[in-house]
C-alpha cells in the first residue's frame, strides 16, 4: 500500500512519516534542476517550440541511456545529451549548426527548482546526510550544483560513470549505499521520475517520488513509499 503524501492547494496530507532514515538521496535532472530552462531560456531563437523542442530532447536522451545500458554500450551523460539534441533538432527541423551550442551551454546551467535549496537545507539540520544520484557525469553534476547555489549542501555527488552503467540498473543504487555507508532501507532516495523512484524501491530504498508531473503510476516492480508534487513537505516527512 502507498502511503501517500498528497500536496493540495491548501497543504499537505500526511499519511505516514519514514523513518529510520540516515541518508537523503536526490536524483538531480528533473529533481532538483529544471531540464526545460535550457530551451526556455533559447525562447527567442526557438520561438513557439522550446517547450516541445525540451521535452523531446529529453524523451531522446532518457531513450538512450536506457538503449545504451541494455547494450552494454556504456557513453557518458554529456555524450548522450548532445547526440539527443541533435536527433530533436533534424527531426523538428530546426538548425542544429545555429541552437546546439547555446543550448548544450545552458543545459550545463540548469535553472534550479526553487523548493530545491531549501528542502536540501532542511533535510541537512536535521542531521541527516545527502547526496545526488545522477546519470550526469562528476562535471556536469558539478556545474549544476555550481550554478544553482547548491554547493556545500550534499555530502556526496554521486555520478553513474562511478560504475559504468545508467539507471535503472540496480549496480547504480546499490553504489550509492556503498559510497555513503548505510543500507538501502536508511536511503530516501528523492527523484521526480516515476521510472527511477519504482527502480530505487525496487532496490530496497525508501522512496519519496516528487510528481511534479502529476504522472500516473509506473507498472514496475517497486512502489514509492510517499508520493508528493514537490519537495516543500520533504524535510517533514523525515522528521523524527
Amino acid at each position: 500500500m502507498l502511503a501517500l503524501c498528497a500536496i493540495r492547494e491548501s497543504g499537505v496530507t500526511m499519511a505516514a512519516r519514514l523513518t529510520g532514515i540516515r541518508a537523503c538521496v536526490f536524483d538531480a535532472y528533473g529533481t532538483l534542476f529544471d531540464t526545460g530552462s535550457a530551451c526556455r531560456k533559447n525562447a527567442a531563437l526557438l520561438g513557439d517550440r522550446a517547450q516541445a523542442l525540451a521535452s523531446r530532447w529529453r524523451d531522446k536522451q532518457l531513450q538512450y541511456t536506457w538503449l545504451r545500458a541494455a547494450q552494454g554500450r556504456h557513453a557518458d551523460f554529456a555524450q548522450v545529451t548532445r547526440d539527443a539534441l541533435e536527433f530533436a533538432l533534424e527531426e523538428m527541423g530546426l538548425p542544429a549548426a545555429e541552437l546546439a551550442a547555446p543550448l548544450l551551454a545552458d543545459y550545463g546551467r540548469l535553472e534550479a527548482y526553487p523548493d530545491a535549496a531549501p528542502a536540501v537545507q532542511a533535510v541537512r539540520s536535521q542531521g541527516l546526510r545527502t547526496a545526488i544520484l545522477s546519470n550526469g557525469t562528476a562535471q556536469m553534476l558539478d556545474q549544476l550544483v555550481a550554478a544553482g547555489q547548491l554547493a556545500g549542501r550534499f555530502d556526496a555527488v554521486i555520478s553513474v560513470d562511478e560504475v559504468g552503467v545508467f539507471k535503472p540498473h540496480q549496480r547504480v543504487y546499490a553504489h550509492a549505499c556503498s559510497r555513503l555507508g548505510v543500507a538501502p532501507a536508511e536511503v530516501c532516495f528523492v527523484s521526480s521520475n516515476g521510472w527511477d523512484a519504482y527502480a530505487a524501491s525496487a532496490c530496497g530504498m525508501r522512496v519519496a517520488w516528487c510528481n511534479r508531473q502529476g504522472a500516473v503510476a509506473e507498472r514496475l516492480p517497486g512502489r514509492p513509499d510517499v508520493e508528493m508534487r514537490s519537495l516543500e513537505h520533504l524535510a517533514r516527512l523525515l522528521a523524527g
